[in-house]
């Protein structure tokens, strides 16, 4: 034992790598080992030799696996040494580059429009988006018979067998937004309500979701003056450009007078222009609060009135960008949002124009 201690131990300190590491660990302490070979002799030895040989085989098989292993650590400390001289990281170069998303269209005129409206003294009001019968239509004034109420226009979920309850909608419009507002705060209020509608539609300027955001203020004495000015100086802010609104007469059930609203515009070449011209563009309904609406928010028509108006956010987006078809908002196709997207730091502000 003592030969083949020394045989062992000698090797291994004399081994130059793993590979010649790991065959004297075969050719020591493997199946068929030197030390593994003796052991398997204990089994022949009287019981008087195996107590003298065994602790003296266990000593000699423990010593070489500790000396294989402080030797495969050691070659391994020297490899990382040689690699560590080799290698080297030249820390000033430039990183890789890595493509940035974009923000989307939609997001950033929402808080284009959230940050001119905010300027103008609106709060933002939000809603869910499955509303009840009553909220999206009886509280606003519109009729059982109305068009809109009507399955080919409006998605109405699904009530089990013998549930009589009106089934709950996908909301129409954002105007559920303000009834909900004015029923916990009362009067007086500035609010403005973006957020997703849905509608049975889809073409080149219309889509089944879409954006929207309505505006409401109520107050003592507020006139359709207060809503012209309002609507001119929001469209003033996001076009960059002193805007003329035109209002024409209308008929919407939840306000009264109503009118449709035209903004200043010129064609040219197929685009529009916005600010100049002698032409006019449809952009949006407003009117005056219906005194039905605010009795069935629990508002006094004898004491407030106010105005609401709505628009589409992605078609103004339309507008101010030149995005020539709705339907492309919702393709995630990565050319158009890398092209129409916006940088994540371009922070919509009044006084910076985006």
């Amino acid at each position: 034992m003592d030969d083949l201690r020394e045989k062992y131990l000698k090797a291994v300190a004399d081994a130059a790598d793993e590979a010649a590491l790991e065959d004297l660990r075969v050719q020591a302490v493997g199946k068929k080992g030197e030390i593994s070979l003796k052991m398997r002799e204990l089994g022949k030895m009287t019981p008087e030799e195996r107590q003298v040989m065994g602790p003296k085989l266990n000593a000699l098989k423990d010593e070489v696996n500790s000396a294989l292993a402080a030797k495969k650590a050691a070659l391994a400390d020297a490899a990382l040494d040689e690699r560590l001289r080799a290698e080297w990281l030249d820390v000033s170069l430039p990183g890789r580059p890595r493509r940035m998303g974009t923000i989307h269209p939609v997001s950033q005129v929402t808080e284009e429009v959230t940050a001119i409206f905010a300027d103008m003294g609106f709060a933002v009001a939000e809603g869910p988006q499955i509303e009840t019968d009553w909220y999206n239509f009886d509280a606003l004034n519109i009729p059982g018979h109305h068009p809109a109420r009507a399955e080919m226009d409006t998605f109405y979920t699904h009530r089990a067998e013998g549930d009589n309850r009106p089934p709950h909608v996908l909301r129409t419009h954002t105007s559920p937004v303000q009834i909900r507002y004015m029923e916990q705060h009362g009067a007086p209020c500035r609010v403005i309500a973006p957020g997703r509608v849905y509608r049975a539609d889809y073409d080149q300027t219309h889509t089944p979701m879409f954006h929207q955001v309505e505006g409401l203020a109520i107050d003592k004495d507020i006139s359709m003056a207060n809503l012209k000015w309002v609507l001119e100086e929001f469209f003033s802010a996001y076009f960059g450009a002193k805007v003329r609104t035109r209002f024409r007469a209308s008929h919407f059930p939840f306000t009264e007078p109503s009118a449709e609203v035209d903004i200043q515009c010129s064609w040219e070449g197929g685009t529009v222009k916005v600010g100049e011209g002698d032409d006019w563009l449809e952009v949006l309904g407003s009117g005056m609060v219906h005194p039905h609406v605010l009795r069935a928010a629990g508002v006094d028509p004898d004491q407030w009135q106010g105005f609401a108006f709505g628009m589409g956010i992605d078609r103004i987006a339309m507008l101010k960008y030149g995005i020539p078809d709705l339907r492309a908002f919702f393709d995630s196709d990565l050319r158009w949002l890398r092209h129409y997207g916006f940088a994540a730091l371009d922070v919509p502000a009044v006084h910076s124009g985006v």
